[in-house]
């Protein structure tokens, strides 16, 4: 079977948040189908060092291995099966000479976004003084700017009796793992597209 390698942007310089992060993400990915094949999660921090690190593992990996970089767009996207022309249009990030398209994924444009497309979760998991009205009400959560993504977030949560306000790290990981997959596929495309592809590279054999 294929190893996958995922290198992800968060889990900054805490080893706490890095093992939140490895925690959020593999827990999100059991429920994508995965179990069994989980892939192997790296918490890089910045985006950069997601990069950097993506880059060195490619071009070591062998033949059945599979590395994947994970990080947001922080701006919007333009065609699902664009992620290396969006990273070295906003990023100069050039796409190493070992890796496809599809080695590259994008969380559009940020993985705040993802949180939107699972407004139960967010209702259960802050409970009382949670204000659902200060979400955006659109389904294409892709083309909400990162800035209205967080301030939403940071206003609906603002009042709510047990956990505050959003706060990145804290908050950010326990609801990755807790939000509904299909429900982020079904409203983004770039996570169908990252989804589907862990799925299909679980299944090859090299």
């Amino acid at each position: 079977m294929v190893t996958i390698k995922l290198y992800v942007e968060g889990g900054g310089d805490s080893n706490d948040l890095r093992t939140r992060c490895r925690r959020g993400f593999a827990e999100l990915l059991r429920k994508v189908g995965l179990e069994g094949r989980m892939p192997r999660i790296v918490a890089c921090g910045s985006r950069g060092n997601a990069y950097q690190d993506f880059r060195t593992a490619i071009s070591q990996a062998g033949a059945d291995e599979f590395p994947v970089l994970l990080v947001d767009s922080e701006a919007p996207v333009g065609q699902v099966s664009d992620s290396w022309n969006h990273l070295r249009t906003k990023d100069g990030w050039e796409r190493p000479a070992d890796a496809a398209e599809e080695h590259a994924h994008l969380m559009v444009q940020c993985m705040e976004a993802w949180f939107l497309s699972d407004k139960d979760c967010l209702a259960v998991f802050y409970g009382q003084g949670f204000y659902a009205n200060a979400l955006p009400q659109r389904s294409d959560i892709e083309n909400v700017p990162k800035a209205d993504v967080l301030d939403a977030l940071r206003n609906a949560t603002r009042h709510t009796r047990t956990k505050g306000e959003y706060r990145k790290g804290t908050h950010s990981f326990d609801l990755l793992a807790r939000i509904d997959p299909e429900r982020v596929r079904g409203a983004s495309p770039h996570a169908d597209r990252f989804f589907a592809t862990l799925i299909r590279k679980a299944n090859e054999r090299p």
